[in-house]
């Protein structure tokens, strides 16, 4: 309980600071982003004008934005936890993979023809269990023989990928698939409904899946700040050897909370396959791994900081889908965009440890 009393609701100021800073980032990554496409040849107007017409002004727009943010922000939060007991989970791509295969494993053992709320329940808790088997994984090499978990968890995604690809192509592939390896489409009751019911975001493909991300991250917040489990990890991310010396079961902390950060990655998979594609396929994990560990430490793995970056970041590729139309520009441009907001954030954070200092 004295651990509990020491945890306190969020600074605004803190708050106020994340949104200056992620504002600022945006400003110079934008103003990069502009010289970039002017040396190209390109109007940066235009550019600048048709990702905003994308994502804000087009009338499904707004939705499609939420729609790519809901992944992003359980990849972020699957980052997050980890991170707050000093880890680096680096695995989010496999882990999302791990849970398209687990949510289609639970898929095939229950019957087609049971209701939405009994099925997708059950296909949520395949691939949650999918994603900390395979994070664990990580956790336990990291405990048992020191192996650093940033290169146990990456190299276990590329295992991930050759795991689905080899059930896409060989025991799970639809036949009528017209030789695109893909998994028989899921049963209508087993897909997200959409979220069509909403005044702004009706007629898009905005679905149930960023309902599952804002109750993840409910969650999270709650855990890392009004738990004990979530003081001690702060406590272990801390100085870990002050924890052991303290009495804290710092193995412990630390399978559990790559079990968390795997099982929540596991959920993104669940999302995607659910709520966007339909059936497991190759490359279904896209890039949500790697945005999720952009999102989670440009906000510092706060998760109302999550929050406003996954946003962000999923206007961002909106935005990059319309630069090949109306810009003239390859989408993959928007990477440059990325990269821009990346390094503009951490230049602030080394000019703040600088005068720190």
């Amino acid at each position: 309980m004295t651990a509990l009393r020491r945890l306190r609701p969020p600074d605004p100021a803190v708050l106020g600071r994340d949104l200056l800073r992620w504002g600022s980032a945006v400003v110079i990554g934008l103003a990069g982003f502009a010289f970039f496409v002017a040396a190209v040849g390109a109007d940066p107007f235009e550019a600048l004008s048709a990702m905003w017409r994308a994502a804000v002004v087009d009338p499904i727009g707004p939705g499609e934005v939420l729609v790519y943010a809901a992944p992003v922000i359980l990849a972020a939060l699957a980052v997050a936890i980890p991170a707050r007991a000093g880890l680096w989970n680096l695995g989010g791509e496999g882990q999302i993979t791990m849970g398209v295969v687990g949510a289609t494993v639970a898929s095939h053992m229950i019957p087609s023809s049971l209701d939405s709320w009994a099925a997708l329940p059950l296909l949520a808790v395949g691939a949650a269990i999918a994603g900390a088997i395979w994070c664990g994984i990580a956790a336990v090499l990291r405990v048992s023989v020191n192996l650093n978990e940033a290169i146990s968890s990456l190299l276990l995604s590329y295992v991930a990928l050759r795991v689905l690809d080899y059930l896409v192509n060989g025991p799970w592939k639809d036949p009528g698939s017209l030789g695109i390896p893909q998994a028989e489409p899921l049963p209508a009751s087993q897909q997200l409904p959409l979220l069509d019911w909403l005044p702004v975001f009706g007629g898009g493909r905005l679905h149930a899946g960023i309902l599952v991300a804002v109750l993840a991250l409910a969650v999270v917040l709650f855990a890392s700040r009004r738990t004990v489990w979530g003081f001690r990890l702060r406590v272990v991310g801390g100085n870990p050897e002050a924890a052991r010396r303290a009495g804290l079961p710092v193995k412990q902390l630390i399978i559990t909370a790559m079990l968390a950060g795997g099982a929540i990655a596991g959920l993104a998979g669940f999302v995607q396959l659910t709520g966007v594609e339909g059936a497991a396929k190759g490359g279904i994990a896209g890039v949500y791994g790697f945005l999720g560990f952009l999102v989670s430490w440009l906000g510092r793995h706060d998760p109302v900081a999550i929050l406003i970056g996954a946003v962000v970041v999923g206007g961002i590729a909106v935005g990059g889908d319309a630069l090949q139309i109306d810009a003239g520009l390859p989408a993959a441009s928007i990477n440059i965009l990325l990269a821009l907001l990346l390094l503009a954030v951490l230049g602030r954070r080394g000019r703040a440890r600088g005068a720190e200092g």
